[in-house]
């Protein structure tokens, strides 16, 4: 075609092989099945996209370095991660290595949309092969695919491989170590893609689609026939506001029995502790501050597993593609793509990764309105503060004996995150200048049942990072508060409890000026401040305040009888109104700034998320008040 030869470059070295394919064609699942605890995650310089990098060993005994490329469905780069993944594969990073060889990974059942990028790869002139993944669901689909025409069509080595399966990478190593990339190839300059047209690549997409596979025996019609109901404009949102409303439901309902279970083993441990240890600031340490504020957020972990539970299930079984789609006429109608509605669904889980996740957004300013609302979503660590409360103050009573009133609560309290989100980017859309909507182009992935392996992994990622956040951030915060609320001692003649005199007490008081027109006491202001490192060190934080601040023989444990006893319904229903709209963690707010490159922005969310706190919080706690007479 004219184009110059690719220029070689003698190393010396391990070859460096990299992954390059769309969204969920198995990539990463292919990626860590070569390198299993062999990673390295760190951040490409200068952004902060994430770059993975590990190390494995052929069946010959060659070694290699493989790369993680970020998801790609082209190299004419339109999103952050794209553009990363074209530079590295072009060599256009100084301080980037390029690649020794091209892997290119595909999904074998929807081989139309996936073959566009190998194509384009392919016209860079570096080494490479194709590893067909998902051929096992292919074959049950029924769909035919001619490997062998397939190479010779590509001009490259294709192999099978079944990325979720033990041994189904074997084709791949030996197809590397028949390739065994030892001289370094520099890519060909993308002017190589540009000058073939899209439309082009299509047709020579087709063309070979029509040379090597078959779909006359293609059951993959089954998904189609699901989706007429699921994505119908009006049963799919019914249907998906249902499924929200059931996990809500069953967060209660499943997790009452374990929550029980910690609650007795907590409180069992304490007793244990005050029979057997000498009264003392020790005893008080044990018991009112670790017990007592760590005791109070473990309980909630059942909680947040079950939430977690139906998350992955739901994203595994290819259902939370649909859920973007149904989305996208209400997103648009705020400014926003469906697109936008995964790292949202993200921030769920923590607005962190949520943050992280707005990458993939092609568009910049609806990138950064992504980021700015994401953490008005109900992250898992509100969750302790809202079971708290909903478990003091709304009774536990089905309604018709079928709907829980504590879990209708608690979608409400979901249901308000998710609209005030959407309330707050349709401000962004008339103060950040006009924006052009774009149609939502997204892949839908067959349905399929759920890997267990891939849940028994999340849920196990979930609780490790909830407990080793207890037992960090969440203990040492409980230590600190434990000597903030002791110090110094109550004075001769007290008549408040000793905390009252503290260094957290005084604290308490005068933020208790501020507060104060919104119903919160001392108590709750000092919960406020350990709560700004992380919300669920809060129910910690008023864990600790309350033991301390009992005078009979109650446990630092019992947490929600003592505020069901020591607050008004007002109260508690303007504590939950702030932290739907909580000011952002530490973290969070750290995450925006690197994200942004700038410190405008952490600004602007934690000045906007505090004042919509404080009226929200104000109005609940007016209303309550006039209607509770």
């Amino acid at each position: 075609m004219g184009a110059a030869e690719p220029q070689v470059q003698s190393a010396a070295r391990t070859p460096l092989i990299a992954l390059l394919g769309n969204p969920n064609c198995g990539k990463t699942a292919l990626f860590n099945r070569l390198t299993g605890a062999r990673q390295k995650v760190a951040n490409y310089a200068g952004v902060t996209i994430e770059r993975k990098e590990g190390g494995f060993t052929s069946p010959a005994g060659q070694s290699f370095r493989v790369l993680d490329l970020p998801g790609a469905y082209s190299l004419s780069a339109t999103t952050p991660d794209e553009a990363i993944t074209r530079d590295v594969v072009a060599g256009l990073r100084a301080d980037e290595q390029a690649p020794d060889a091209i892997v290119c990974v595909v999904n074998a059942t929807n081989l139309r949309l996936n073959l566009r990028l190998v194509l384009e790869v392919k016209r860079l002139g570096m080494p490479m092969l194709l590893a067909l993944n998902m051929v096992d669901v292919a074959k049950k689909r029924g769909i035919a695919i001619d490997t062998a025409r397939l190479a010779q069509e590509l001009q490259m080595p294709v192999v099978e491989t079944v990325a979720v399966q033990s041994g189904g990478e074997k084709a791949l190593l030996n197809a590397l170590d028949a390739m065994a990339p030892g001289q370094s190839v520099k890519a060909l300059p993308l002017a190589a893609i540009d000058a073939v047209t899209v439309e082009a690549t299509q047709r020579e997409v087709r063309r070979i689609l029509d040379a090597c596979t078959s779909h006359a025996n293609d059951t993959g019609n089954l998904t189609e026939r699901i989706d007429h109901v699921v994505l119908h404009p009006l049963l799919g949102p019914i249907l998906l506001a249902a499924l929200m409303f059931l996990v809500f439901q069953a967060v209660f309902s499943w997790a009452a029995v374990p929550m029980e279970m910690i609650t007795a083993g907590v409180d069992a441990v304490g007793q244990w502790i005050s029979a057997h240890m000498a009264e003392g600031m020790l005893r008080s340490l044990v018991v009112e501050g670790v017990l007592g504020g760590v005791g109070s957020v473990l309980v909630f972990l059942p909680q947040i597993l079950i939430l977690f539970f139906f998350i992955l299930v739901l994203e595994d079984c290819g259902y939370l593609p649909r859920a973007a789609f149904l989305l996208d006429r209400l997103m648009g109608g705020v400014g926003l793509s469906g697109r936008a509605f995964i790292p949202l669904l993200s921030s769920f889980a923590c607005a962190i990764p949520g943050i992280m996740a707005a990458r993939t957004i092609q568009n910049p300013r609806d990138r950064l309105v992504t980021i700015m609302i994401a953490p008005l979503m109900t992250c898992s660590a509100r969750l302790p503060v809202y079971a708290l409360i909903i478990a003091a103050f709304i009774p536990n009573r089905d309604l018709n004996g079928i709907v829980s009133l504590q879990g209708l609560v608690l979608f409400i309290l979901y249901f308000a995150g998710i609209f005030s989100a959407m309330a707050v980017a349709w401000i962004f859309k008339r103060t950040m200048g006009a924006n052009q909507q774009q149609p939502l182009m997204l892949e839908l992935p067959s349905y399929h049942w759920p890997h267990l392996r891939n849940l028994a992994l999340g849920l196990w990622e979930r609780a490790k990072i909830f407990l080793t956040r207890v037992g960090t951030v969440i203990l040492t915060l409980m230590v600190l508060l434990w000597f903030l609320s002791s110090f110094p001692g109550a004075p001769e003649g007290a008549t408040q409890p000793a905390i009252y005199y503290s260094i957290a007490g005084m604290l308490g008081r005068a933020l208790e000026v501020v507060f104060a027109p919104i119903g919160f006491g001392w108590q709750i202001c000092i919960a406020l401040v350990p709560g700004m490192a992380a919300r669920e060190v809060a129910v910690g934080a008023l864990g600790t305040v309350y033991a301390l601040s009992q005078t009979g023989e109650e446990l630092a444990t019992s947490l929600t009888p003592i505020i069901a006893q020591s607050w008004s319904l007002a109260t508690a229903l303007s504590l939950l109104a702030w932290y739907v709209f909580a000011p952002q963690c530490m973290s969070t707010l750290s995450v925006v700034k690197r994200e942004t490159n700038s410190l405008r922005y952490p600004l602007i969310m934690a000045g906007y998320m505090f004042a919509l706190a404080y009226a929200a919080s104000f109005l609940t706690y007016r209303i309550a008040l006039f209607a509770l007479g």
